[in-house]
C-alpha cells in the first residue's frame, strides 16, 4: 500500500481546456462558418447533458449525420486529433507532477470518452509524465472503489477544479482525503457554484502554486498548513 496517492484532474487543472474550446470555436467559425460553429456547439452541449462529460468526437458524429453531403466537415476530426495539447499545459504543471513524485504517487483521475480524452492525455505529454498511472472514467466520483483497488493508499489528495467533485469525494472518503481546489477555468470562477458548495481543504490560484507548498506534510495527520 502506498502512503500517499495524489489524484489530478486534467481539464482546467493540469491543462487549459477553456483555451482549447476557444481555439475550436475560432477554427469552426473561420473555416466552416458561424452557423456550423453554433450548431456543433449546440449538439455538444446536448450530448454533455446526456453523458455527463464533453464528447467532442461524439458531437461531430451527430453533426455529420446532419451534413452527410458536405465532405469538408470530416476535417474537423483531423483538427481535434492533431491539436497541440502540450501547448495548453498550465505553467508549472509538469514540475508539480515531478515534485509530487518525491513524496507520493501522482495519478491522473479524469472523466471523458474512450478516444479523445486519452488522446489529449497522451499528446500533452501527461501520460508519460504520470508513467501510465492514468484513470479515465465516465463519472469518476462514482468509481472511488476502483481507485482504491488499483491504487490503495493510506491517504489521498485530490486536485480538481470542480468543487462539486471535491465535495462529493470528501463526503465519501472523509479524513482519508485532502481536497485541493485550483481556481482555474470557468467552473472554478462560477459564482453560483462557489456559493453552493463548501470550500476545499486547500485553495490555490493556479496549479503551479503547489510548488510553493510543503508537500512533505501531506498525510492523514496533517494538511499542507
Amino acid at each position: 500500500m502506498t502512503a500517499l496517492v495524489v489524484l489530478f484532474d486534467v481539464d482546467n487543472t493540469l491543462l487549459d481546456n477553456d483555451a482549447l474550446q476557444h481555439d475550436l470555436r475560432e477554427h469552426l467559425a473561420k473555416v466552416f462558418g458561424i452557423e456550423t460553429c453554433e450548431r456543433y456547439w449546440a449538439i455538444m452541449e446536448q450530448l454533455r447533458g446526456e453523458l455527463g462529460y464533453v464528447d467532442y468526437l461524439g458531437a461531430l458524429q451527430r453533426y455529420r449525420l446532419e451534413t452527410l453531403h458536405d465532405p469538408k466537415i470530416l476535417l474537423i476530426s483531423n483538427w481535434l486529433i492533431e491539436y497541440p495539447f502540450q501547448d495548453r499545459l498550465y505553467p508549472g504543471a509538469m514540475a508539480v507532477v515531478e515534485r509530487v513524485r518525491s513524496v507520493g504517487l501522482p495519478v491522473i483521475l479524469s472523466d471523458g470518452d474512450a478516444v479523445f480524452q486519452p488522446r489529449k492525455v497522451v499528446r500533452s505529454g501527461l501520460w508519460s509524465a504520470f508513467r501510465d498511472n492514468v484513470l479515465i472514467y465516465v463519472h469518476k466520483e462514482q468509481e472511488l472503489a476502483d481507485v482504491e483497488r488499483l491504487y490503495p493508499a493510506d491517504h489521498y489528495v485530490l486536485v480538481d477544479d470542480k468543487l462539486r467533485i471535491l465535495d462529493k469525494v470528501k463526503r465519501l472518503w472523509g479524513d482519508r482525503v485532502t481536497t485541493v481546489f485550483p481556481r482555474q477555468g470557468h467552473y472554478a470562477q462560477d459564482a453560483e457554484t462557489l456559493a453552493n458548495y463548501p470550500k476545499a481543504d486547500i485553495e490555490i490560484e493556479r496549479i503551479g502554486d503547489l510548488l510553493e507548498l510543503d508537500l512533505a506534510k501531506l498525510s492523514k495527520e496533517s494538511l499542507l498548513f
